[in-house]
């Protein structure tokens, strides 16, 4: 097969929407004509797509003052980094023609988190296209001791996809070639720049998908994907990234290209390189190819939302769900009582069923449409039957099935109409999953606009998040570290699927011991010994001093 050029990720759209938003009128002119081009390729060619990122286009609009620095709200310190001048922007003018950005105000999307929570300052945005360029830059870089930020779309949740000060900004969004894709086989080669969603309306085709699905995915890049190791919505059908990745192409520090690239899904020959590149968020090197085993695309799909009165329905209808529905169960979602409350209020969404305490969505996927409703039917009598559930509505057309979705996929836009929002990402023991929201209810009081829960109960990965109108230090000192103390004593945690970035990094060890950090300070040294990929994230101080 042909290589296959992806279009221009609507991230950089995004980013160029926020300097409008910030007063920046220059790109009016360039925005709106990317925008009609973007939008006519979405309409003809990915109408879903076009949809589906619309959430991340109006969450950017929401808050037009500028964030504080990164560095000034959190006192951090720049570390012995060389600072860029006139003959390194000409090195990589050299290197790079026609893709190196260094006027501020086009800067100011890509130096900002698409939550507007962190702020850094670079000064120069770099846009390889192949892996030999961003060797390339990276031996130039590490000759010259010159930080680098790695970005893919830029939809990062904890603050690693954006610069704490002037490190130079890498972005992957024109790596985005499709190289091959196995229909026999399931693998699927392809550029890290490459937008998720865009994969999986490619592979769709084929009668294939990917075997991740993120309410980002409209935006967010599947090299960012597998630096953060990103979990989402079919984590529980399809496992993790690191059993999902064959094989990846990495660009280390000093410009080495490291090329583990493999297809094959039985390879036992000595240390399994490319899993130190998974969740690493790009301290360890540059995701710059990627090999994925792709599942076949399901033939028949069912969305039931239910209405519970308790927690402990929930797991019971977990439980259940497991036993009866097997083979065919792909996503076990629950949404507490404010989360309807929230996006009734601020998106205008409506419920589809009666209001209830607790909200758990369930989706089957399965290759005969028939046995897959009995199935389900048969989960669903048994459930309002013994009374575990109290209401209910099922989708088994497209469109009905996008809108019951869209209620949870949206809960994260809904958020950010409250103003700053304080996002927790956590994994807990099912017995203990909910006690915490309870206890952080009580803790922040009116202090918090209100306080939320949402997450996929089918692998205890909770999503809480408090929201205020503007950042609030003695919220935050309300709510950090008793979070990650909470959540260490009962053996969770801190991060489940977004990583650690610049947010968490101090917290590890509430997850991890001494010696195991040691460790990845020992690998990071050894990658990287001068700490110039993605520094002040992932781990404690020492990498940014």
């Amino acid at each position: 097969m042909a290589p296959l050029h992806l279009p221009v990720s609507i991230g950089h759209l995004r980013q160029c929407l926020t300097l409008l938003n910030s007063g920046h009128r220059c790109l009016h002119r360039t925005v709106a004509s990317y925008t009609r081009v973007y939008a006519n390729y979405l309409t003809v060619c990915q109408p879903s797509l076009l949809q589906s990122r619309r959430f991340c286009l109006q969450a950017r609009s929401l808050q037009k003052e500028e964030p504080e620095l990164t560095s000034v709200r959190y006192n951090v310190q720049r570390g012995n980094f060389a600072r860029i001048n006139s003959e390194d922007v000409a090195v990589f003018e050299r290197l790079l023609p026609g893709r190196v950005i260094a006027d501020p105000e086009e800067l100011v999307g890509y130096n900002t988190d698409w939550l507007r929570m962190c702020r850094g300052s670079s000064r120069l945005l770099l846009r390889p296209k192949t892996t030999e360029e961003v060797s390339e830059v990276m031996k130039y870089c590490y000759s010259r001791n010159l930080a680098v930020m790695p970005q893919g779309g830029n939809t990062g949740l904890v603050g690693g996809s954006v610069p704490v000060f002037d490190e130079i900004i890498l972005s992957t969004s024109l790596m985005n070639k499709i190289v091959s894709v196995d229909e026999i086989s399931g693998t699927l080669v392809c550029q890290a720049g490459c937008v998720l969603e865009a994969l999986n309306t490619h592979l769709s085709d084929v009668g294939l998908m990917m075997p991740l699905d993120l309410g980002a995915k409209g935006s967010c890049q599947i090299g960012g994907n597998i630096s953060t190791n990103a979990g989402g919505l079919r984590l529980m059908r399809y496992g993790s990234l690191h059993g999902s990745v064959l094989g990846v192409e990495a660009v280390q520090a000093d410009g080495t290209v490291l090329d583990c690239l493999s297809t094959l899904r039985k390879d036992n020959t000595g240390y399994d390189l490319k899993q130190l590149f998974i969740g690493s968020e790009g301290t360890l090197g540059i995701v710059t190819a990627v090999s994925i085993l792709c599942p076949r695309k399901p033939q028949s799909i069912n969305l039931a939302i239910l209405g519970v009165s308790d927690f402990q329905n929930c797991l019971k209808a977990l439980k259940e769900a497991r036993g009866m529905l097997g083979e065919i169960l792909s996503a076990f979602e629950f949404m507490d009582s404010p989360c309807i409350d929230l996006v009734r209020s601020n998106l205008n969404l409506t419920n589809p069923i009666s209001d209830k305490p607790f909200y758990v969505l369930i989706e089957t996927a399965g290759s005969n449409g028939a046995h897959d409703e009995e199935k389900l039917n048969l989960f669903l009598e048994k459930v309002l039957g013994e009374g575990i559930v109290e209401d209910g509505t099922v989708a088994t057309d497209s469109t009905k099935i996008q809108s019951i979705w869209s209620i949870r996929e949206r809960l994260a836009e809904a958020l950010l109409h409250d103003g700053y929002v304080y996002k927790y990402d956590i994994s807990l023991p099912l017995a203990n999953f909910y006690d915490l929201v309870i206890d952080m209810r009580e803790r922040v009081d009116d202090l918090a606009t209100r306080v939320v829960a949402y997450g996929h109960l089918g692998d205890g990965n909770l999503h809480l998040n408090i929201t205020s109108p503007t950042y609030d230090h003695d919220l935050l000192e309300k709510i950090e570290p008793f979070i990650y103390e909470w959540t260490s004593r009962y053996k969770g945690s801190i991060s489940a699927e977004h990583g650690l970035g610049f947010k968490k990094k101090d917290f590890i060890h509430f997850s991890k011991t001494q010696k195991a950090v040691e460790l990845m300070q020992q690998i990071k040294d050894l990658m990287d010994p001068k700490g110039i990929l993605n520094p002040y994230k992932m781990l404690p101080d020492k990498y940014g001093d």
